[in-house]
């Protein structure tokens, strides 16, 4: 990203030497990015975050089947970008999960074959408890209707392989460790877009002005280098997170360890405890020098309970999120499962339990 700044600073659009280099920087960012997808680089398009490329990207199919209709189907525990984006873009209609996070699949099923869908939007994995969803099956099934699958596949590219056979998808850079800011919308083609504002030359109008070059171009470094070494690193995170599982379960009463055991990504972990603040446990975690996050993941500054958890219908208070990272030491884990009954005693004696 630094030399990129030296290098691809000007407008890709322009003929002048600094244009075509800053063109070629990009070409290239877009076509790392692309092959990592599974798409033709002219199927991706570049946003400022995650949240944008939802807000652009499901808007305009659902716009594009506006003969159809105007219902989007989308699962209980989507991200609030989803959420949000298909509730402003027609009739939202909520399918709910079981105990796990997982998607009811009969009643899937039964919405997506319902008359005037635009679209089903379905995540590959839960940003909070790490449950995967049944992509392939959807795909299937949104085939079969002739609706096409909008996928949020944020939590796991650069951490899982997401199934093929979707119509569009969204990922984040800063998921994988790339630089914050920048966003990516995968849209294969044959699937119609009608952007939901006007559109200019940059990014077929899903994204509004050129992107942000050097942090496109980190973000492609850092996924490529991500994936050489997902393998191992994926086991790791996997026997460490089921070591964090039974010991958290074991070692805190009154807690309950959420999201699916087996089928989940490696990286997240997501507990509650009961009679404990979520906010005064991180808090208490931070001042050990353990990053973690209470709430929902997508609205965690806010500290609401968590929608995720409340869909699921499990236990809201006191609820940690901890996601283990390519630097995380196997010592770090052991010293935060080491410390963390004392600390959850701690806070409980605190109010009084």
């Amino acid at each position: 990203m630094l030399s990129a700044l030296d290098s691809g600073w000007a407008d890709p659009a322009r003929l002048h030497h600094e244009g075509r280099t800053a063109r070629l920087l990009l070409d290239n960012a877009r076509a790392v990015l692309a092959d990592a997808v599974g798409v033709r680089p002219d199927e991706l398009y570049l946003t400022a975050s995650g949240t944008a490329a939802i807000h652009s990207g499901l808007p305009a199919v659902a716009a594009a089947r506006h003969r159809v209709g105007s219902t989007i189907v989308h699962s209980a525990v989507e991200h609030s970008a989803v959420l949000h984006a298909a509730a402003a873009a027609g009739t939202a209609n909520e399918v709910g999960v079981d105990s796990s996070g997982r998607i009811d699949t009969d009643l899937f099923l039964a919405e997506v074959k319902q008359p005037g869908v635009a679209l089903a939007a379905l995540q590959s994995a839960n940003h909070e408890v790490g449950t995967r969803q049944p992509i392939a099956w959807a795909a299937e099934v949104c085939a079969e209707a002739g609706v096409p699958l909008f996928v949020d596949g944020a939590a796991s590219l650069g951490h899982d392989v997401v199934p093929a056979g979707w119509s569009a998808l969204t990922a984040s850079a800063h998921k994988w460790g790339g630089p914050a800011g920048v966003g990516l919308l995968a849209v294969r083609k044959g699937t119609r877009l009608v952007p939901a504002w006007p559109v200019d030359e940059r990014e077929d109008g899903l994204s509004p002005g050129h992107p942000n070059i050097p942090s496109a171009l980190a973000a492609a470094a850092a996924l490529q280098a991500r994936l050489a070494e997902a393998d191992e690193l994926d086991k790791q995170h996997r026997a460490w997170i089921d070591e964090l599982r039974q010991r958290v379960a074991a070692g805190v009463p009154d807690v309950e360890v959420v999201g699916d055991p087996d089928d989940r990504l490696p990286h997240v972990l997501t507990f509650s405890c009961l009679y404990v603040d979520g906010e005064a446990l991180v808090t208490a975690l931070d001042a050990e020098g353990f990053s973690v996050s209470s709430g929902s993941a997508c609205t965690a500054s806010t500290l609401r309970p968590s929608h995720v958890l409340a869909a699921m219908g499990v236990l809201t208070h006191g609820n940690v999120r901890v996601s283990l990272g390519r630097t995380t030491a196997y010592e770090e884990v052991d010293r935060f499962v080491t410390l963390l009954p004392r600390l959850v005693q701690r806070i409980r004696a605190e109010v009084g339990m």
